[in-house]
């Protein structure tokens, strides 16, 4: 939900207050980013709580990015209902920390309503990270021009890097939401250029 870079007072401080303003199990989340940042200096972050409906249940999750001088962490939690190992309602937190040098590509996309009326902010943001965890290869039938040719052509795709990938609106997450992911998206481009 906000983003904020270092040229405030304390930047952790801030991080902690934006977790415990989205209500979402505060003290759990912020377990989880206080050990994955490891006491190294918060350069920037940002916090996205995102409530989703499954079936005739709202469930919700929350993804926390997070800049050091050196590392980009991720934190994710979400909310589960009880099942067999676990008979309670409980939450599960992922983390995973990326040496900035492994940081392969940062894609920005900007939605910017009717652009033809002036200057105005994006009204959606797309951020995606790729440092070479996770790939996607999309495949399919390779053909040619000729209608009546039935030979077989192989397969044609694309190898895709995919690691991390965080949407904002203005209309679902508001104006600042999509202020504070383009501000991150910012300083994690000007850390990788230094790296």
């Amino acid at each position: 939900m906000r983003s904020r870079t270092s040229d405030a007072h304390d930047p952790a401080a801030r991080l902690r207050d934006a977790i415990h303003r989205t209500g979402y199990y505060p003290e759990v989340v912020s377990d989880g980013v206080v050990g994955a940042v490891g006491g190294e200096e918060v350069v920037s972050f940002y916090v996205h709580h995102e409530p989703t409906i499954e079936n005739d249940e709202v469930r919700r999750h929350i993804t926390v990015v997070v800049l050091t001088a050196t590392r980009l962490i991720l934190c994710h939690t979400d909310e589960h209902a009880g099942d067999d190992l676990l008979p309670e309602p409980y939450t599960s937190t992922s983390t995973e920390a990326i040496a900035l040098a492994a940081v392969k590509s940062v894609v920005v996309t900007r939605m910017t309503a009717n652009p033809t009326s002036g200057p105005r902010p994006p009204a959606e943001a797309v951020l995606t990270i790729g440092w070479g965890g996770v790939g996607r290869i999309d495949l399919e039938p390779a053909g040619c021009n000729d209608p009546q040719c039935d030979a077989d052509h192989g397969y044609t795709g694309v190898v895709s890097s995919d690691d991390f990938s965080l949407r904002v609106s203005a209309a679902a997450d508001g104006a600042d939401a999509v202020a504070g992911l383009l501000a991150f998206a910012d300083s994690l481009s000007a850390s990788t250029h230094q790296v």
